[in-house]
């Protein structure tokens, strides 16, 4: 299985498991999750963090397990901000912005969002390592998350923004499946914005919403017959996808969309959909008359959506028509047993609609001052991004992106002095054959293959340790709470991955390391001494190994003497070729 068939995997699957039942859902999230697991055997950082993101959307969308979704998603943020992957790190914020309001945490999700579009809008270059293609499908798809929170809120002149710029992200690359996905989202979006403006009697530009996803609906039907969404082959998109159908019959009710009302309303539909088609049909019911059968179906969404928090705007939306109809009759009641509405009690529906009205104009400010929010704390975000950009970089190796001299030395003193850290190996790291590199070739060649050795050495050890730049051609690494035994496990994991790196990457460049133990009361420069004479016994030896000191030799607390050799019984070496 190749990386690329994984990935389109998980996609074919995100994309089913939102019309399948639960116990279809449950199925492929046991699929996802075996993606997941090669994908961490590869251990290639994107393609983790792409596939958590499969895993935490699927639970997502199943119904009754959303909340096991958190922990992949911290998993995703940590990984995300371990390989310096931006536009997955928004992702997964967006993302967890979905989980806060299925929680109903509204204000909390709208932060999320405002952290995700702050770094968005700060990673504007696209990553090299990855090409164009994937940068803008990664940036759409980031892009979509945040919609879907928008939408979720009602915040629709933002969600518009956001979509906008996700449609920019992939105009030009495009394939069929995300035309189709941005063209449903936009009409999905439409609708919701069109009802929102009916609640608060701007009738006219309500209209207008209907119109317009109308056309986009019959738009899609070209780019659906090629996309990865399940469908009946040969079957127009409007007959097979809710919100579609939903779009034709909200900007023009009539007698012609009820049999393909009907049978969307009753099957297995997209997310949210259900709310969106009921109140299309119970419209065109009302146009021929069949205003109790209109108002039973809308009481059974009600019903239906009694535990769902994922869509707050549609469920007063919901909540709005069941008044608007029912205000004629007065009716507030439940369907008797021949299947007539029976009102409960006769409040005057004058009242109740005055009532209606001030509490609609009140939410509507309410939304503008959820956009205020939205943009001040992007803002927020965005300038103490700029802040924490600038300590890092205080504290950062320009060329590498590893911590400098200044951090190690920060992070070693904390270490030191935490006995939860203990043991502590620390690893000098020498490239072997750097200066052939500088001398044969040029030192921006050699600036290139100190970035992929960096690269390789960090991803070789555990999410805690710490790799640093000591200056050159060398690095020291910190591993905490690791004895000898385990810490030379790992590095020589990094001396093989090394040594094994095509040549137009490394330019034959290996690596000796020195390895030791911190011992009590040592001072940083005592063991980085230490770990220096170690290396050069790792370099006496021929390079491409490590040299692990198991116990002091000479003075105490000072280096090695120059006479320790191999088969000193103090010294513990291993090659790796």
């Amino acid at each position: 299985m190749s990386d690329a068939w994984l990935l389109g995997r998980a996609r074919e699957l995100n994309a089913i498991v939102q019309r399948s039942d639960r116990t279809e859902q449950l199925k492929i999230i046991g699929t996802v999750d075996e993606l997941l697991e090669e994908t961490q055997r590869r251990g290639e950082p994107i393609l983790v963090a792409q596939l958590l993101r499969a895993a935490s959307l699927a639970r997502l969308v199943t119904r009754g397990i959303a909340l096991e979704a958190e922990p992949l998603l911290d998993e995703l943020l940590a990984h995300t901000r371990r390989h310096g992957l931006a536009l997955l790190r928004a992702d997964a914020h967006a993302i967890r912005g979905r989980l806060l309001v299925l929680s109903v945490q509204e204000d909390a999700a709208l932060t999320e969002i405002a952290r995700a579009l702050a770094i968005l809008d700060d990673s504007p270059t696209p990553d090299v390592q990855l090409g164009r293609r994937a940068w803008d499908r990664l940036l759409s798809s980031a892009l979509i998350d945040c919609w879907i929170v928008l939408n979720q809120l009602g915040v629709y002149e933002a969600a518009e923004e956001v979509i906008a710029r996700a449609h920019q992200a992939v105009r030009d690359s495009a394939g069929p499946h995300e035309i189709t996905l941005q063209l449903i989202n936009r009409v999905k979006m439409l609708l919701g914005w069109g009802l929102r403006l009916e609640r608060v009697g701007r009738d006219d530009e309500a209209s207008e919403k209907f119109r317009t996803a109308a056309s986009m609906a019959i738009a899609v039907e070209a780019p659906f017959a090629e996309s990865l969404f399940p469908r009946q082959a040969g079957v127009p998109a409007v007959d097979q996808v809710g919100v579609l159908a939903a779009s034709l019959a909200l900007a023009a009710p009539s007698s012609a969309h009820l049999d393909r009302l009907r049978k969307l309303n009753s099957e297995q539909g997209w997310p949210h959909e259900h709310v969106i088609v009921t109140i299309a049909l119970a419209r065109c019911l009302e146009g021929v008359g069949g205003r109790d059968e209109a108002m039973r179906m809308l009481i059974e969404a009600q019903h239906l959506q009694a535990d769902d928090n994922s869509q707050p705007s549609m469920r007063l939306n919901l909540f709005r028509e069941i008044a608007r109809l029912g205000s004629e009759g007065a009716v507030d009641g439940a369907a008797g047993p021949d299947g007539a509405i029976r009102p409960d009690d006769n409040r005057p529906a004058a009242l109740l609609a005055d009532y209606s009205a001030a509490l609609e104009a009140e939410l509507w400010a309410l939304r503008e001052s959820q956009i205020a929010t939205l943009n001040t704390r992007r803002e927020h975000e965005r300038l103490s991004a700029e802040h924490g950009a600038i300590t890092q970089q205080a504290l950062q190796d320009p060329l590498t992106g590893l911590p400098n001299r200044r951090a190690l030395d920060d992070r070693l003193r904390t270490l030191a002095g935490s006995v939860n850290a203990q043991p502590l190996a620390v690893a000098l790291v020498d490239l072997d054959g750097f200066k052939d590199v500088n001398d044969r070739h040029s030192h921006a060649e050699g600036d290139d293959v100190l970035r992929v050795v960096a690269s390789t050495l960090r991803d070789a050890l555990r999410g805690d340790d710490l790799v640093a730049r000591y200056g050159g051609d060398e690095f020291i690494a910190l591993l905490p709470g690791a004895p000898v035994s385990a810490a030379k496990q790992a590095l020589g994991r990094a001396v093989t991955a090394v040594a094994s790196l095509p040549h137009h990457l490394s330019h034959g460049v290996t690596l000796s390391v020195g390895l030791v133990s911190l011992r009590p009361q040592e001072r940083a420069e005592q063991v980085l001494s230490r770990a220096d004479a170690a290396m050069y016994q790792a370099k006496r030896r021929g390079g491409n190994q490590i040299a692990a000191a198991t116990a002091g030799v000479g003075d105490p607390l000072g280096g090695w003497p120059e006479d320790v050799t191999p088969t000193d019984p103090t010294w513990d070496l291993e090659e790796h070729t």
